[in-house]
């Protein structure tokens, strides 16, 4: 295989019509004057593994997997990064020139980078980070946080057996709470995490009580949409520190786009402006 005049690149998912990633991308691939492009590709869960296998012949480097298809990318790469196995999904493959298909994981390294560009004053260390909900993006988030040296991670969901699984699968780092006590943990708290999708547009409200939240800790929501979502806000109201959750899905993109297209993109307010819009 050659690389392409055109490289191409694109997003995976079913639905995918909602994704912002080509809006990001393209911005970028403007902002560089960078040949290429990056399309939406609505796949269906039974189409999976022949779609992956054919996007190198079409022109492709290179693709974002979202929700529903994470997890079982990963069956029928050739290449599963340590990262990507760890927390057990990918969320961007890199097709190379060698024809081999490589998985990786770069949800915890945005969350993070967003972490540290809204926080600049957090330092693991400070104390337990309590995270709400235990699906794909709370495994990643729990790698990132305990590569960062978080002491504890108390882990709230609404089926209890999920964290129960996660504690069985991370380790004694993680401490799991019942959903109906999450918030009474938060006074521990010098980090909040919802990974849920709750409180999205069109998705119930999160209903956690925040009377014990203290105003030092950090609040963040992976929900981009509201930008400002109702728990932001009301730890806002109670004088903590938030960090919305448009940067992860911003910062999530940088490695891909520095793999397949060869620059390495910076994210800032233009970009910010361009995603909202």
């Amino acid at each position: 295989m050659t690389r392409p005049d055109i490289p191409l690149a694109g997003v995976i998912g079913n639905p995918i019509s909602q994704s912002r990633s080509p809006v990001m991308h393209r911005h970028w691939l403007r902002r560089y004057d960078l040949r290429g492009d990056y399309v939406p590709l609505h796949v269906a869960s039974q189409d999976l593994k022949d779609v992956v296998r054919t996007l190198p012949r079409m022109g492709f480097v290179g693709a974002n997997v979202t929700i529903p298809h994470k997890t079982e990318v990963l069956k029928f790469v050739d290449h599963v990064s340590d990262r990507a196995t760890l927390i057990g999904a990918a969320n961007t493959l890199i097709f190379r020139e060698d024809g081999k298909i490589h998985a990786d994981n770069t949800d915890g390294y945005g969350f993070m980078a967003n972490l540290r560009h809204g926080a600049p004053g957090w330092d693991p260390k400070d104390g337990p980070a309590v995270i709400l909900g235990a699906g794909g993006a709370a495994r990643a988030i729990i790698v990132a946080l305990a590569d960062a040296g978080v002491p504890q991670i108390l882990l709230a969901n609404r089926t209890r057996a999920k964290s129960e699984a996660l504690k069985a699968e991370f380790g004694q780092r993680i401490v799991v709470v019942d959903w109906v006590q999450a918030g009474t943990v938060l006074g521990d708290a010098a980090l909040l995490i919802n990974t849920t999708s709750l409180g999205m547009t069109g998705q119930p409200e999160l209903r956690v009580s925040l009377d014990h939240l203290r105003p030092s800790t950090i609040v963040t929501d992976i929900v981009y949409n509201p930008l400002q979502t109702d728990l932001l806000q009301r730890a806002a109201d109670r004088g903590c520190e938030t960090v919305d959750g448009l940067g992860m899905l911003l910062y999530q993109g940088v490695p891909g786009f520095e793999r397949w297209f060869g620059r390495r993109p910076e994210v800032d307010e233009a970009l910010r402006a361009a995603v909202l819009a």
